[in-house]
């Protein structure tokens, strides 16, 4: 009976896969990145609320790409840190730790693709009705839309897990890094169709309502840029746009691509490592390729770091 009652709750995590040799530069290089994830990320939140030149609205929209960034990476990395240099057969996580993390590994992706739509919407009302920037786009708005993006997240997520949860187990292996929702259904036996429904439903739901209004919104700035012959202001419209769409193609294209390669199974190292990625490259990245290009941004930091260098040499 105590058998019986550990298989079913206790289950064998593949893991991050690598040789003995390599299990120390891969160890290194990922506690890099993830501590670079957490300084940038919680540098920058910190930054923006002690500024208050900094408390408004697309300021506070990067407040919640990072906290998304920081809650994403740590689901993720630190676990995979801790299984380098265990063997690949002793590699247990208890059935409700693996509903966890993929739960947390999913509503990482969903808050990444509905603040991104947010931050698309602030460019467009900010370069196309720029007079009424301010009415429109109040710290309220921005607090209201960022509750919404995070709401409707949740609620998605927590139908796409539970449908898996349901699930009678029959198996105790995840062939996967980390726990996410296909995973978890991939351990029972039942007819798993309603999961499949739901799951395509929900990728086509998110990725094509974020694709769609973040290129309908971008077309209509095009547009408006075209027929505004004032240099200065398109110029920085452009460079705001850039960094936005730059983060958006590469959160896009490494999601859809593991969400692709789970249709062939015999490209499973191949949607391993793009499931890592995923996790760990636009965290890594938003806050260099859009925080950091901000000019506002970018004199705070100069202006702290000034202050702090003039203070040590005193």
């Amino acid at each position: 009976m105590a058998n019986e009652t550990l298989n079913a709750e206790i289950l064998l995590l593949e893991g991050l896969k690598v040789t003995p040799q390599s299990s120390m530069p891969a160890f290194i290089l990922l506690l890099i990145i993830y501590i670079i994830i957490m300084l940038s990320n919680i540098s920058l939140m910190v930054l923006i609320s002690m500024e208050k030149s900094l408390h408004q609205p697309m300021y506070l929209l990067f407040c919640n790409m990072s906290i998304n960034d920081v809650f994403g990476a740590t689901t993720i990395i630190p676990p995979l840190l801790s299984d380098i240099f265990t063997p690949v057969s002793e590699r247990y996580i208890h059935y409700v730790s693996c509903v966890i993390q993929a739960f947390c590994s999913h509503m990482f992706a969903g808050v990444c693709h509905t603040v991104l739509m947010i931050m698309a919407f602030d460019r467009y009302v900010a370069i196309c009705n720029p007079l009424k920037y301010s009415m429109i786009m109040t710290n309220r708005m921005v607090v209201k839309l960022s509750v919404l993006a995070w709401t409707v997240a949740l609620v998605m997520v927590l139908i796409l897990v539970g449908l898996s949860v349901r699930l009678l187990r029959c198996r105790n292996v995840i062939a996967n890094p980390f726990c996410d929702n296909a995973s978890l259904f991939k351990l029972s036996c039942e007819s798993v169709l309603i999961n499949n429904i739901y799951g395509l439903g929900y990728t086509v739901v998110l990725l094509g309502s974020s694709l769609g209004s973040i290129t309908l919104t971008y077309l209509r700035i095009a547009v408006v840029c075209l027929s505004n012959r004032n240099n200065k202001v398109n110029s920085r419209a452009l460079q705001t746009c850039a960094t936005h769409l730059a983060l958006y193609i590469i959160m896009f294209v490494s999601g859809s691509v593991m969400v692709i390669l789970h249709r062939f199974p015999d490209l499973s190292d191949y949607r391993k490592l793009a499931s890592i990625l995923f996790h760990v490259v636009p965290p890594a990245m938003n806050v260099f390729i859009y925080g950091l290009q901000i000019k506002a941004v970018r004199q705070r930091i100069l202006v702290v770091f000034i202050k702090n260098t003039k203070a040590a040499v005193k």
